[in-house]
């Protein structure tokens, strides 16, 4: 049996992580390969090293460019790939960005199966490109690997009946696995001088904040009006859209961050004000509030107890979500039905 995995993002990485060791002990042989969708070491290559997933492939080299562009050279490129190889069982395909609706579309032509980690994942807005990749590779996935019920449910609504399974969510399978790494690997002190729980943690890079001025400098405008000072690893989008400046003394501006580094600073925070998926999830599961910068999420288990609240970029409601407590304890969700969500999915590959 051979899969080849389609990657290019960092949360990619960190999925298809867990999924490859997984593939590994199960003798099962893959070929990574990488659409260069984020091609900053920091974004990429770091992330190979410490989560030991084996050296892709090949890399498309594709870098930064409109949604078109980006897609349409990852598309080509991938079709060169699967084309000059023989011909795999599976090609395997993870979340929701343009390596994911590239790879997907391309290998659906080559009548080639498509299975789709984390389906099923719908904030129903058509303005995230992201919601786009999604429905489409859902569309043309053979096989859909969601990660929680909410998920199978939206798919069941969307009339689609075949190759739908609960698998859990690998995300968690790499926070509790990486996480334990991170405590003994990565030191607070490495990353900032503040102390633990001194601090709230923030990032953005969605284009609705990061090519939106306004809602930007509103955002920004919150963290420079928070108590306790907010650290801020600065992903590159960001960073050219920054007048640095411009920026409040109580933003703490650092280099992005490997996936155990982020841990680590998760872990350490008051709170965590974003706008990424997979860190709603992560800050829950470490046992941190979330504020989400965005209209919507994908992932409403969060939302229980008021554990992550949505603001929007709006100053304001963002400033009144961080004074906010949340209730009880923190939600629970993406588990396996068993075992791991990893093991699950390579079960279902080799069936």
């Amino acid at each position: 049996m051979r899969v080849v995995t389609v990657v290019g993002a960092r949360p990619q990485f960190i999925k298809a992580a867990v999924v490859s060791n997984a593939l590994r002990d199960a003798g099962i042989s893959e070929e990574i390969v990488h659409t260069g969708q984020h091609y900053d070491a920091n974004m990429s290559a770091v992330f190979f090293d410490e989560l030991d997933i084996p050296a892709p492939t090949h890399n498309l080299e594709v870098g930064s460019g409109s949604h078109a562009a980006q897609t349409g050279a990852m598309m080509m490129g991938l079709e060169s790939f699967l084309g000059s190889h023989s011909r795999p069982d599976w090609v395997l395909v993870y979340g929701d960005t343009n390596s994911t609706i590239a790879a997907a579309i391309v290998a659906s032509k080559m009548d080639l199966p498509v299975a789709h980690v984390e389906a099923g994942l719908r904030s129903f807005n058509l303005r995230m490109p992201e919601e786009i990749n999604r429905i489409v590779t859902d569309r043309l996935s053979t096989l859909l690997f969601c990660p929680t019920q909410t998920a199978v449910d939206h798919l069941d609504r969307e009339g689609m009946q075949h190759g739908i399974h609960l698998t859990g969510d690998v995300m968690l399978d790499a926070t509790r696995t990486y996480s334990r790494r991170a405590a003994e690997r990565v030191s607070l002190k490495s990353l900032t001088k503040l102390e633990k729980d001194t601090f709230y943690l923030g990032t953005i890079h969605r284009a609705e904040n990061t090519d939106n001025p306004a809602r930007l400098a509103s955002i920004l405008q919150a963290f420079s009006d928070l108590e306790a000072p907010i650290v801020l690893p600065l992903h590159p989008r960001t960073r050219s859209k920054l007048d640095l400046s411009s920026i409040g003394t109580s933003i703490q501006l650092i280099e992005p961050v490997s996936y155990l580094s982020m841990l680590t600073l998760i872990s350490s925070s008051i709170k965590v004000l974003t706008d990424s998926g997979g860190l709603q999830k992560e800050a829950i599961w470490l046992g941190k509030p979330c504020v989400t910068l965005r209209d919507e999420t994908e992932w409403t288990e969060t939302l229980a107890g008021g554990w992550n609240q949505v603001t929007g970029a709006d100053s304001d409601a963002i400033l009144s979500a961080v004074k906010a407590n949340p209730e009880g304890e923190a939600p629970q969700f993406g588990e396996a039905p068993e075992g791991s969500a990893s093991s699950e999915i390579v079960q279902l590959l080799s069936g």
